[in-house]
């Protein structure tokens, strides 16, 4: 029966898409993030329903959209020079077959982020895309946030969040990182919507929402979560207007909350602070002093999965104060940054940070620039800030989880360039409207100016 509904569901999207061709790209966008194709027993695992998405979306915007105006952007240049290096470096790849595997869905999530600005074409679009991000990534949180109040959360990788493997967005770090980072976006959704109107019903709905992005850091036990949630608190602080009754609250909020955590998650965030014995964080600190290394014999990276040539061995102290020597061999980076320098080398890793910061800067100049809640885009200045926010996290979260190429961020980044190349379409169609308005003729009646003698003739 659950087969039979998730086929109903992408039938009704596709048939829907025929006749307005963007809701195939948000299909594709739903199809990405829950992978409905992971969640069900027999008739979606045989169909490669991602590939059939993709094509509808790109040749429905071929054929049908207005293209009127259409520009690349400076950071679609960018994502498309990083595809062409991640290619570059799989044909010699330390570890070609493992490489392959994984270069068949990174090319996508950074083609599709080229093509994305381009149907981002109204805020209407715009804000369905984010929608769909934001409602696609609930169907994944909703569970596991009650999951965790039912179960008391599971522990790092035991929260089953409707698939049965620790891996991609389901990850328990990946989850919580974007959980915590749709949390802004949330809230303008709440004040700016209009797709749903932002009555007590939505709110509602967005507060239960926002609620179960919190529980998701608890129920998988992540570390990573915790830290985004602290960083999500700061750059919230810049947009309420009571800040000091706003710092009493989350105060007040985490003196109530620690009574009612399960142990699983208080025994792991403590180890934040006693990180040289425990396992898990010696032996990150280990692969990114390896990485480092590897970076400097190898400028250029081993291509995807180089990590699996790693062989590690590290000091690690025990909770009686003694110490033991420690071996590992083929550990995962656990941080993008370190990622992109392994696999993808010096020049891999500058262009990721330049699509990232120049990312940041321009959501910030767009904050700056609509920040006037009353004027006629009073909207697109919160929105801006919300995206940069999410973004923050993002960054933040992926110092700890190889999440360089996670197609989520990816969306985000598209959405980012859609309101900036919208905002930009708006900004010179008005400048032309003011060009065009007809002077009054030297016939009309204008005002009577009085000149004074140094002017009179």
């Amino acid at each position: 029966m659950r087969d039979l509904a998730f086929i109903a569901f992408l039938a009704a999207l596709f048939g829907m898409g025929f006749k307005r061709p963007f809701l195939l790209v948000l299909a594709y966008v739903y199809i990405d993030i829950v992978s409905p194709q992971r969640l069900t027993y027999l008739l979606l695992n045989a169909v490669p329903i991602s590939l059939i998405a993709v094509v509808l979306a790109v040749g429905g915007w071929a054929m049908s959209d207005d293209k009127t105006g259409t520009r690349i952007a400076p950071r679609q240049v960018l994502i498309l020079l990083l595809l062409l290096y991640c290619w570059i470096t799989l044909q010699f790849a330390d570890f070609p077959l493992e490489a392959r595997d994984t270069w068949e869905w990174v090319w996508k999530a950074l083609a599709f982020a080229v093509f994305l600005p381009f149907t981002l074409r109204t805020r209407l679009r715009i804000e369905a895309l984010l929608l769909f991000m934001i409602l696609s990534a609930g169907t994944i949180i909703i569970v596991g946030g009650i999951k965790t109040i039912v179960t008391h959360g599971g522990g790092y990788g035991e929260l089953d969040l409707m698939v049965n493997n620790n891996s991609g967005i389901y990850e328990g770090s990946t989850i919580s990182t974007v959980a915590v980072a749709i949390i802004p976006l949330i809230i303008w959704f709440t004040r700016w919507g209009t797709v749903f109107k932002p009555d007590w019903r939505m709110k509602l709905f967005s507060l239960a929402l926002i609620f179960s992005c919190m529980l998701i850091p608890v129920g998988t036990s992540t570390r990573t979560g915790l830290v985004c949630i602290g960083l999500l608190a700061v750059t919230e602080f810049r947009t309420v207007k009571r800040k000091g009754l706003y710092v009493a609250a989350l105060c007040a909020m985490g003196v109530a909350a620690i009574p009612m955590l399960p142990s699983a998650f208080t025994d792991r965030m403590s180890t934040i602070k006693t990180y040289k014995s425990d396992e898990s964080a010696s032996t990150r600190v280990a692969v990114w002093n390896w990485t480092m290394d590897y970076a400097r014999q190898h400028p250029f990276g081993g291509g995807f999965e180089a990590y699996r040539g790693n062989k590690l061995r590290y000091i690690l102290h025990e909770a009686d104060g003694r110490e033991r020597i420690a071996t590992d061999q083929a550990r995962a980076y656990h941080s993008a940054y370190f990622e992109m320098l392994g696999e993808q080398g010096y020049p891999g890793l500058a262009l990721w940070l330049v699509i990232n910061l120049i990312g940041l800067v321009r959501m910030e100049v767009l904050r700056r620039r609509f920040r006037d809640p009353a004027g006629d885009y009073g909207w697109a200045g919160p929105l801006a800030g919300a995206l940069q926010s999410a973004h923050l996290v993002y960054l933040l979260g992926a110092g700890f989880v190889g999440i360089a190429f996670q197609p989520f961020i990816y969306m985000l980044i598209g959405a980012q360039i859609g309101l900036d190349a919208y905002l930009r379409r708006k900004a010179g169609a008005t400048a032309v409207t003011s060009l065009r308005r007809p002077r009054p003729s030297r016939n009309e009646a204008g005002p009577v100016r009085i000149l004074g003698p140094a002017h009179s003739r």
